[in-house]
């Protein structure tokens, strides 16, 4: 964990360096529609929504979890440990499957996404963090500002976009949803979400998080906001973080996608028109 820090430290001052001069993507700041209860013990790396339920990846050697839980109540329904040698990372649903990432070990879990019972594993020989599906492919982040998109079948790399907001990369992309055609990224170790252009990879506006996170002393970034949930059926935009005790449903941003080049993007079961 310490090696992750000190890189991502120097990811970002590069960062910056580069970015001097530029305009950056708008910052929202979140507004809350409610709240619901959320597991305190629960350190969320990925979070999506299957029909009325949440599906929800925890990290921690020893106790990453999958999880089915209730978005309303915050009460588990069905929980599966992963081995303690796993560390859980992205989680995604994609033709009938749920893949679960794993941060060192380069193992992807897969399994049914009714009843959480395991499948074949894949190994793909690299770390990973977030995880979503856009219909076609599944999109991976590594912790960097590359994000890939790969085959569900072995994740081979078919593509690739690098997140830039004005001149300068962003390296941290950790947590992926994609919302109506748009690609949202939790940024670690910050409490913003940059919305992205998935065929361009610009970062189109940013929300800030940073009220809705508990307020307390987090040195080691153990409580940052890592979680990313949304439902098409209903438009519910859900957000959390590491061991937060809520999760919080935000209003969707209408103004990013004016940014957004007209033309067909996918995001997840349709595609959108600009």
């Amino acid at each position: 964990m310490k090696k992750k820090m000190v890189w991502l430290a120097a990811m970002l001052v590069v960062t910056c360096a580069a970015g001097v001069g530029a305009a950056e993507a708008p910052l929202q700041i979140a507004k809350v529609v409610r709240s619901y209860p959320h597991d305190p013990h629960a350190s969320t790396q990925g979070l999506v929504f299957f029909g009325d339920h949440l599906l929800e990846s925890t990290g921690g050697y020893g106790r990453s979890t999958l999880r089915r839980v209730d978005p309303a109540t915050g009460q588990l329904l069905l929980s599966r440990d992963l081995p303690p040698e796993l560390f859980g990372e992205g989680l995604a649903v994609h033709g009938g499957v749920l893949y679960q990432l794993t941060w060192l070990s380069g193992t992807v879990l897969r399994y049914d996404p009714e009843t959480l019972s395991p499948l074949e594993s894949l190994q793909i020989g690299r770390e990973a963090w977030g995880l979503a599906s856009d219909g076609e492919r599944l999109v991976m982040s590594d912790g960097s500002a590359v994000l890939r998109f790969v085959d569900p079948a072995n994740f081979d790399e078919i593509g690739r976009i690098v997140v830039r907001d004005g001149a300068g990369e962003v390296p941290g992309l950790n947590e992926l949803e994609f919302v109506q055609g748009l690609l949202f990224a939790n940024v670690y170790p910050t409490s913003e979400v940059v919305m992205i252009d998935p065929a361009t990879g610009a970062v189109v506006g940013r929300l800030d998080l940073s009220a809705l996170a508990p307020q307390m002393e987090d040195a080691l970034h153990t409580r940052v906001a890592n979680g990313i949930a949304y439902d098409p059926a209903t438009g519910r935009l859900l957000v959390t973080g590491k061991l937060w005790p809520a999760i919080f449903q935000v209003e969707v941003p209408k103004d990013v996608w004016s940014s957004v080049p007209p033309g067909k993007i996918s995001s997840g079961h349709r595609e959108f028109t600009r």
